[in-house]
């Protein structure tokens, strides 16, 4: 059974932020509706506007100064648009797990595109209430790929790349305040493959500063939304190096995925799905990436 895109609505909690208007914007494109409040951080405006095209949608924002409002918030738009209505978060590394704990709370469906925070409470609290739920660091789908074949390999070849050492350089534009998921996401296939020790937390090299990226080779253009990726691998002796790059400038590519996820997500409550809690490798995997 399919759901209709035109019945679900999305509650874009992370607005006015770049990717919150980039996922707005998408979802209006593709026919879904946005809900008319949503979550935001602190010291934010108490409201915004998304427009694409023709449509334009004011939406209230209610930051955590009161969280008893934010969860009120949730739970007024589930009254509004009931069994439509799927959470989008891409929020702040901090607010992760007080967000998905509102979530789960209130039982409403999310996907979560923010990184950071305790994901293993994160997945407890989401599976212990039966929420559904895509969780991911990455929501573009040839990354996703990429990454599957990683985790493939690894499962395949373990120890494949035994004696070799890693160096992973990652850039992102300067308000993302943590490391890479994807990169820590790819650190752990590497380490299953057998890399010289690398710490997922210590050893990878963020660039945040302009100057930086640019000498990296990053766009002018691209400094304020990018996301690029170069993982270095060279053997023992210095003899063999393979060199794996993913480098997305802007932020389109991100916001597709996630409306794909999301009407993923709406298809599994249609069909009540007894599993509840999925990776954008689960949404590929079903062909559901337009």
């Amino acid at each position: 059974a399919t759901m209709s895109s035109s019945k679900l609505v999305v509650m874009m909690n992370g607005l006015p932020g770049a990717m919150g208007h980039e996922v707005g914007q998408a979802c209006l494109r593709r026919g879904l509706d946005l809900a008319t409040m949503a979550l935001t951080g602190p010291g934010s405006p108490k409201g915004c506007e998304v427009t694409e095209g023709e449509k334009t949608v004011k939406v209230e924002l209610v930051g955590p100064e009161q969280p008893e409002k934010q969860q009120e918030a949730i739970g007024k738009m589930q009254a509004k648009y009931g069994k439509s209505l799927v959470i989008v978060d891409f929020t702040h590394p901090t607010a992760v797990n007080p967000n998905t704990e509102m979530y789960a709370k209130a039982k409403c469906p999310f996907v979560m595109g923010t990184t950071g925070g305790d994901k293993d409470k994160m997945m407890k609290v989401t599976t212990d209430s039966e929420t559904y739920a895509v969780i991911a660091p990455n929501m573009c789908k040839q990354i996703v790929a990429f990454q599957a074949t990683f985790d493939r390999m690894a499962k395949d070849f373990p120890g494949a790349f035994v004696g070799y050492k890693m160096e992973v350089v990652e850039s992102h534009q300067s308000t993302k305040a943590d490391t890479s998921g994807t990169a820590k996401a790819m650190v752990q296939h590497f380490n299953a493959l057998g890399v010289d020790h690398f710490d997922v937390e210590n050893d990878i090299k963020m660039i945040r500063k302009p100057e930086e990226q640019v000498a990296f080779g990053v766009p002018e253009d691209a400094l304020k939304g990018h996301a690029w990726h170069t993982y270095s691998l060279t053997s023992g002796d210095g003899s063999v190096k393979f060199e794996f790059k993913h480098n997305v400038c802007g932020r389109s590519t991100y916001a597709e995925g996630v409306v794909d996820a999301v009407q993923f997500l709406g298809q599994k409550i249609l069909s009540g799905s007894r599993k509840r809690v999925f990776s954008m490798i689960d949404v590929l995997s079903e062909g559901e990436m337009k």
